[in-house]
């Protein structure tokens, strides 16, 4: 109890100051009268959607087991030792550990509009996505592992004569069955739901949408590998659009001593409403991170950057910018021992 309301303040002062990291959304209309006037169909998907965080851990770790027991520490256990313990788990985005990820997407040289809408528009303005993510573990049974994932979105999308609208975006809480497996593999199946919960119509789909998802994940040696997928459908809301939309994230990783790790997680989606079969977006990209104890709060950090192959169009022009850089703090809260 004591930890899930330890859990619990920290997120409140982390959603807290992520809200605080935008200017009202009034005050960017104010800037700019007529940009409420002048919606966009613009996909919001590759950023707002959830990046499946794998922290990693050093080399001389054991390899992460499947068995999915809650991860413990205790108060005089060694550093390295509680490393290596996070780190079995820490390889695992579905294992029985509470966590934050607290993540940055960065997209610069992102186009407003579309020419035809706003013939001065141009590549000279940055898309902002700060996504609080927090992750709960339920043990069911000593079979079965219920994981939450719910991804809270704060946007800052670029819009008319140099301003930004600031909003929340649509929350998507997820849920996966994790059975109980032996060897190297883990899985995890269950529903994610989009809620439309967006403060902002211009960026707001106003739809209720919901699928299926699922994650696989493979850890041998110094390499852990697998992928998510899922695809939703709007089955309520009084948005105007239909929404159809899938993401296919595969990830893999390799770790190096002392807790440092090369990553590659890059998030592929593909809007099925798009005209022409023209709204996937693939990037392609690595980063570096850590995972390290700073006191006594294990922290999992990353840097990456992506450079979109494939993107979106709309009205016959894409509209994000080539990179997008991401940055990521994870705070992991083990069970005392």
């Amino acid at each position: 109890m004591g930890s899930l309301f330890r859990v619990s303040l920290r997120s409140f002062w982390l959603l807290s100051f992520a809200a605080l990291l935008v200017p009202s959304v009034a005050e960017a209309q104010e800037r700019s009268p007529f940009l409420v006037e002048q919606r966009v169909d613009f996909d919001f998907t590759p950023l707002v959607l959830s990046e499946l965080e794998v922290a990693q851990a050093s080399s001389d770790a054991q390899p992460a087991g499947t068995d999915n027991q809650p991860v413990t520490v205790t108060p005089d256990e060694p550093v390295a030792a509680e490393e290596g313990s996070l780190a079995k788990a820490a390889q695992n985005p579905i294992a029985s550990l509470i966590s934050l990820p607290i993540q940055w997407n960065s997209t610069p040289n992102t186009q407003w509009a579309p020419n035809v809408v706003d013939p001065s528009a141009q590549h000279n303005q940055t898309q902002n996505v700060v996504n609080v993510q927090p992750v709960v573990p339920f043990k069911v049974s000593d079979d079965l592992t219920l994981v939450t994932r719910t991804i809270v979105p704060f946007i800052s999308q670029p819009w008319a004569r140099g301003t930004n609208i600031q909003s929340l975006g649509d929350i998507n809480p997820s849920v996966f069955f994790v059975p109980t497996l032996k060897g190297n593999l883990t899985v995890g199946v269950g529903p994610t739901l989009i809620i439309p919960s967006a403060t902002d119509d211009s960026i707001a789909s106003g739809r209720w949408s919901a699928g299926p998802s699922a994650v696989l994940v493979y850890t041998k040696g110094k390499v852990v590998a697998g992928g998510l997928i899922n695809n939703v459908w709007s089955f309520a809301g009084g948005g105007e659009k239909d929404v159809n939309q899938m993401l296919i994230q595969p990830f893999l990783n390799y770790n190096l001593p002392k807790g440092w790790y090369l990553t590659s997680s890059p998030i592929i989606t593909a809007n099925w409403t798009n005209e022409d079969n023209k709204g996937w977006t693939v990037p392609v990209g690595a980063g570096v991170g850590r995972v390290f104890v700073l006191g006594t709060q294990p922290i999992n950090a990353s840097l990456s950057a992506y450079y979109n192959v494939v993107k979106p169009e709309i009205a016959g022009e894409t509209l994000f910018g080539d990179w997008t850089f991401r940055a990521q703090v994870q705070f992991l809260f083990p069970t005392g021992g």
